[in-house]
Parts: C-alpha cells; sequence; structure tokens
C-alpha cells in the first residue's frame, strides 16, 4: 500500500498547469450510461459535478487542516458564509482509468484521485459498479497538522429530476459503514429516452468502519456547517440530501496518508431485452449482492489500483509511440467516455451484450454505427465486447423478428433493447459494418469462429451488397445528420470493404468459391470505384458530382485489415487534398460544410503520410472548445464549439492508429 500511496500523493504525471484546460468536461465517475458524473471546469471546486446530460449529480469534498476548512470538490453557495476558503489546485491529470487533482491547502498537500477501474480484460472487474475517491494528503513542512476530510454525494444520483422523493438508510456491511439512497417509488426500468436520468435502484457511499466515519444526512448548507463548526447536521426538509462522511486523519507529517470512499450503484435490473430484464454482468448469481461487491472493491483497492497504474501506463505508451503525446491525450480521455457509454449485461441465455447508448443522438440502444466507429478500441483490448455490441443485431435477425435482408439500425430505445425504433433503415451502412467488424473481430483473434456462429446471416447481408452496395441508392449512412445523398462513394467503400471481410471470411473457413467469388467482386469494384470518384486531384464525395469531396474514412480498412485493394497513390492523393482544407478545429467532414466528426478524423488520418498534422488541430479542439461537455465527437472546424453529441461511445474510434499499430506494426 505505501507504494501506491507514493504514487498517488507524490508521483502524478501532470501534463498541463492549474486551469489550463485539458479537456472539454473531466471525467469523475464512470461505469455506463445512468452512472456517469464529470466536472465540466478545469478548476474542481468552481462548480458543481453534473451527470453527462448536464444535470447537477454533486459531489462535495472538503479538507480541514488546523482549523482552517478548505473546499476542494464542487461549488455551494453558503460556502463564503461559513468560512470555507476555496483550496488551490496546483495540477490536474487525465490518465485512462484515473482523473487526478492536486491541492494546496494551507500547509498541507492533497491530492485527490477518482478511479473508475474500467479494465475491459476484466469484465467483473469492469462491471463492478463501484468508484474510489480517495484523498492523500501530507505536510509540505517539516510541521504536524491536524487533517479532516469530508466527501459528500447528493441523492441526485438516484432520481431523474430534483422533485422525486428519496429514501436514506445507514447501516455497517462487512468492513464497510455504509449510507444508501434510492427513490421511493422505485420505478424499474419505466422509463426510456434521452434526456433521462435513473430513477430506480440504489446509490451507496461507504467507507471504512474502521476509519470511524462520521455519516449522516443533510442537505449542503448543513453538511459544510457541521464540518466547519463540528455541529450535529440537521435536515431543513430538502429532498435530495447529501450522504456525507467525515473523517479524522489526525496528525499528519511529510509522511503521505490516504482516506478512500466508495461509490457504488445498484440499478436492480439494468436493460429490457425483447421484454425480458436484464441484471447487470457483475450479478452472475444471487449470491453477488452490492454490499458484497463494495466490500471486495474495499479489499482489492491495492491489487486494482496497481493495475489501473499499469494499464494507464501501458496506453499512455503505446499511444505515445504509435501518434505523440497529443494523440495519447485523446485517447485517455475517450478511454472512460468509451466504455461507459455502454452496459454489460447477460442475455436471456447468459451471453454477453454489450448495449451502447446515442448519448444526446436520439437515445437509441445498440445503435450499429455507433458501434461501428467505437470498435477500435475493443478491437485492442478485447473483442468478446465487440462480439457483445453485435450479438443483438444478429439476434434479432436470426430470431426473425427483423426480416430484412440487411442489418438493422438499432435495438430500440435505451433501457428498451425490444426492437428498432429508428424511423428509416440505413441498408448500405449497416449490412458493411456488420461485415467489416465480422472480418476485423477475426483478424484480432485470428480465426473466424464468432462469423461461422452467424454465417447464413452474414451471408444475406453480403449478398445484398453485392447487389446494392457500389452504387448506393438515395439513402442514409452513419452520417445521417447531412440528409440523404444517392450515389455516395464513401458509402460505396464501405460496402467493397464489407464485400471484401466477407471473402475473407470465407476464406478462412474453407469455402473455396465463396471467398474467391467476393474476393473477385470486390477487387472489380474497387477499380471501378477509382474511375467513377475521380476527380483530379482527388475524389468526389458522390459518383457524378464533380468539384466535391469527403473524407473517405472507411477506406482505412483496407489499410488496417490488410485487404490492398486499393493502391497506396489513392491514399497519398486523397489525404494530400485533405491538408489544405483543414479548419482550425480540425479536417471537415465533406465540402457541403464546415462541421466534423472527430472520431472519422481520426480513422483518416491513419491513412495519411503525416498523422500529425490531423491530430493537432483535435487536441487544440479539446484544449480549447468553449462548449464545457463531455467530448462531443461533432463539432464545429472553424470555432471549435459543439454541433451536437456528448459522452458517446464512437470516440473509441480514437484508438485506430494504436489497431493499425498492433495489427500490422503500422506499415
Amino acid at each position: 500500500m505505501k507504494r501506491v500511496l507514493a504514487i498517488l500523493c507524490l508521483g502524478g504525471l501532470w501534463h498541463q498547469a492549474m486551469a489550463q484546460q485539458q479537456a472539454p468536461a473531466y471525467p469523475l465517475v464512470t461505469h455506463d450510461p445512468y452512472f456517469s458524473i464529470w466536472s465540466a471546469t478545469d478548476t474542481l471546486h468552481q462548480a458543481s459535478t453534473v451527470h453527462w446530460t448536464g444535470k447537477e449529480q454533486a459531489l462535495v469534498g472538503l479538507v480541514k487542516v488546523d482549523g482552517i476548512t478548505y473546499r476542494v470538490l464542487g461549488a455551494f453557495n453558503s460556502s463564503d458564509d461559513a468560512g470555507v476558503l476555496p483550496a488551490r489546485q496546483i495540477a490536474v491529470s487525465i490518465h485512462a482509468t484515473q482523473t487526478v487533482y492536486q491541492f494546496q491547502c494551507g500547509k498541507v498537500a492533497v491530492t485527490l484521485t477518482f478511479t473508475s477501474p474500467l479494465l475491459i480484460r476484466d469484465l467483473m472487474l469492469m462491471s463492478r459498479p463501484v468508484s474510489y475517491i480517495s484523498y492523500c494528503v501530507n505536510a509540505t513542512d517539516n510541521a504536524k497538522h491536524a487533517v479532516e476530510v469530508y466527501f459528500g454525494a447528493s441523492t441526485d444520483i438516484a432520481v431523474n429530476g430534483p422533485a422525486q422523493p428519496v429514501t436514506t438508510t445507514r447501516y455497517v456491511s462487512g468492513q464497510l459503514s455504509m449510507m444508501k439512497a434510492g427513490t421511493v417509488l422505485q420505478p424499474v426500468l419505466k422509463k426510456k429516452g434521452d434526456d433521462l436520468r435513473i430513477d430506480w435502484g440504489y446509490m451507496y457511499v461507504a467507507c471504512p468502519a474502521a476509519s470511524r466515519p462520521v455519516q449522516y444526512f443533510s442537505n449542503t448548507e448543513d453538511a459544510i456547517l457541521s464540518f466547519v463548526k463540528k455541529r450535529p447536521a440537521t435536515m431543513k426538509g430538502d429532498k435530495q440530501q447529501l450522504l456525507s462522511n467525515i473523517v479524522s486523519l489526525g496528525m499528519i507529517g511529510r509522511e503521505p496518508k490516504e482516506q478512500v470512499f466508495l461509490l457504488g450503484y445498484d440499478d436492480l435490473y439494468a436493460i429490457q431485452y425483447f421484454n425480458t430484464n436484464l441484471k447487470a454482468w457483475w450479478k452472475n448469481s444471487p449470491a453477488q449482492t452490492i454490499e458484497g461487491e463494495l466490500n471486495a472493491a474495499w479489499k482489492e483497492y491495492a491489487t486494482v489500483l496497481q493495475r489501473c497504474e499499469a494499464f494507464n501506463k501501458e496506453l499512455h505508451d503505446d499511444a505515445v509511440a504509435a501518434g505523440g503525446e497529443q494523440y495519447a491525450a485523446l485517447c485517455e480521455l475517450a478511454y472512460r467516455q468509451s466504455v461507459s457509454a455502454h452496459k454489460l449485461v447477460r442475455g436471456p441465455a447468459g451471453e454477453l451484450l454489450f448495449l451502447s447508448k446515442e448519448n444526446f443522438s436520439n437515445g437509441c440502444i445498440n445503435t450499429v454505427d455507433v458501434t461501428y466507429p467505437s470498435a477500435p478500441l475493443f478491437l485492442l483490448y478485447n473483442p468478446d465486447l465487440l462480439k457483445g455490441m453485435m450479438t443483438g443485431i444478429f439476434q434479432y435477425s436470426e430470431s426473425g423478428r427483423f426480416a430484412e435482408p440487411f442489418a438493422a439500425h438499432d435495438l430500440g430505445t435505451y433501457p428498451h433493447a425490444n426492437g428498432q425504433v429508428y424511423g428509416e433503415d440505413m441498408p448500405v451502412e449497416e449490412s458493411g459494418n456488420m461485415l467489416i467488424l465480422a472480418g476485423a473481430i477475426a483478424v484480432a483473434e485470428g480465426n473466424a469462429s464468432y462469423a461461422k456462429a452467424h454465417w447464413k446471416t452474414l451471408g444475406t447481408w453480403a449478398a445484398y451488397l453485392l447487389k446494392e452496395g457500389f452504387d448506393p441508392a438515395n439513402q442514409l449512412c452513419t452520417d445521417d445528420f447531412a440528409g440523404h445523398m444517392a450515389r455516395n462513394a464513401n458509402l460505396s467503400l464501405k460496402a467493397i470493404m464489407g464485400l471484401k471481410s466477407y471473402a475473407m471470411l470465407a476464406g478462412m473457413l474453407g469455402e473455396t468459391a465463396t471467398a474467391k467469388r467476393y474476393d473477385n467482386s470486390a477487387r472489380e469494384m474497387a477499380a471501378k470505384w477509382i474511375q467513377l470518384a475521380d476527380d483530379g486531384d482527388h475524389y468526389m464525395l458522390a459518383f457524378g458530382k464533380p468539384a466535391t469531396w469527403s473524407q473517405k474514412y472507411n477506406l482505412v480498412w483496407d489499410q488496417v485489415l490488410g485487404f490492398h485493394l486499393f493502391p497506396a497513390a489513392v491514399y497519398k492523393k486523397e489525404t494530400d487534398y485533405y491538408l489544405a482544407r483543414q479548419q482550425p478545429y480540425g479536417l471537415p467532414l465533406d465540402s457541403r460544410r464546415t462541421y466534423t466528426k472527430s472520431d472519422w478524423i481520426m480513422w483518416t488520418a491513419v491513412m495519411a503520410k503525416d498523422f500529425n498534422a490531423f491530430v493537432q488541430p483535435l487536441y487544440r479542439y479539446i484544449t480549447e472548445t468553449p462548449t464545457r461537455v463531455p467530448l462531443s465527437d461533432w463539432h464545429e472546424t472553424t470555432n471549435g464549439k459543439k454541433v451536437g453529441f456528448q459522452a458517446r461511445s464512437v470516440v473509441g474510434g480514437y484508438f485506430m492508429k494504436l489497431l493499425d499499430v498492433k495489427l500490422n506494426n503500422g506499415k
């Protein structure tokens, strides 16, 4: 434990100075679309913490040093009257699984660390809905100082809106003192939609009982006053309360001392899947309780932290090697956001389902063209999770519920996965996505067993693309906000990549004739595409539309999966053209507008000779955007403002460069 404390308290990697923007918003507690709390300011005590939707879900942190109280976490109106001083924030650092803040509180240094251990190679740990909030303190002079710490979490975390009444309770379980809160009515899985927060299940704040925490329920003002003046807290009838903990750390010298709090959420049931209510993955037996998970999280704290530290370093070092420090910063910011925009559940037969939510897009669950851009992260670290995104779509077709000869768009509106709700199909888009991703899984794993399990369905979709994919009809693609377009050259590339993926899979499964047929078709289409899309010094947005252009991000799979359908000259001509069209905050999506999708820029960059030329404007975007929300993947390249979407999983697409390096050594 001492080694961990030294790392946390004394050895952080501080990328930037205090108050310099490092992200549009900072991830603090990130588990799933309902349990997701962020700081939208560069200084942690500048404003209240919020759910990714922007609604307040307050976390409050105070540190008392020699009788003087400092605010480190959250903002509240009564702090000045109560005699609370804002701590001096020294630094903040974002890592893959942690966000770490350093403060100076008088003569004591405080490191406040938020750890959500989303280690996706360990599904049980990843699914455990528990985050750690650690206060690590040490004196900065040669004296000893009396230190107390306070941590509080608002019951807003357990409601959709502040008018909903809650119940609270306090008890001891195992090694932990616990506080629990949830709505009175408990409408389990009753609501569905986009701009919603969970109002069923229970939140928990836990602290090691050996710390002898003082625990109480209060409103914010009374919490502050009780901490500052050591008076009993009283409620004033507020519906929403703070689950409050005070711990005295005694006299602190230069030797660091740590106090850990745990914040957990038990959603009881997580997802409705074709009218069957499913539990989270961690609930693999009736013996698995939230009290058990909280106690296990505490018992394993030192080990989990060391594992998080190792993964943070692995991701950072690999990303720096692949694309430099700015690229690493983008990946570190994207990691927790992408993972926590999903829910991991066990299907009716115990199968793994990893279901995304289209945050501030349309609220759909398990959208295929959201799965597609997020895939590189999961292909890189755990392809089983990508399968968990695809299995529900396969089951939807194979059950006969979705009878079309192409793949569905979605499975419903989160958290109800009862069937497609999007008003229009995207036949070429979604069929191409599913075929490409099935091929990518086979390359990542070195076998085609997952594709074999769904071979008939993949064959149906491949036949559809063979007929309809090369010169697409007037239809939507994943960039549906740009509207319908016929003869979409980038969508045509998707069909070609899908057909080549199917040919590759057929070859891996010993179906030689099928492999040859589809390989020949893909190669013929590629040669024809080069002619039809050619517009001199670049390639068109749509066949027959000269003087237009677009990012041909779907072409990246030709490189990453080693298809070699297109010569290097095609990549060079297209990416050279893009360089002259970049704006201060990135490369526009196409010639129609100046907005962009940052996930697609990162795919496009992988095909370019100068990768960093495309990364630098995106790094400028995350460090200068005036829109302070969890990372938006759809922004304006001229001023860095969000156009739409936020906190979505698609930023997992930033990992395409790392995937290319892993599969091809970057060649």
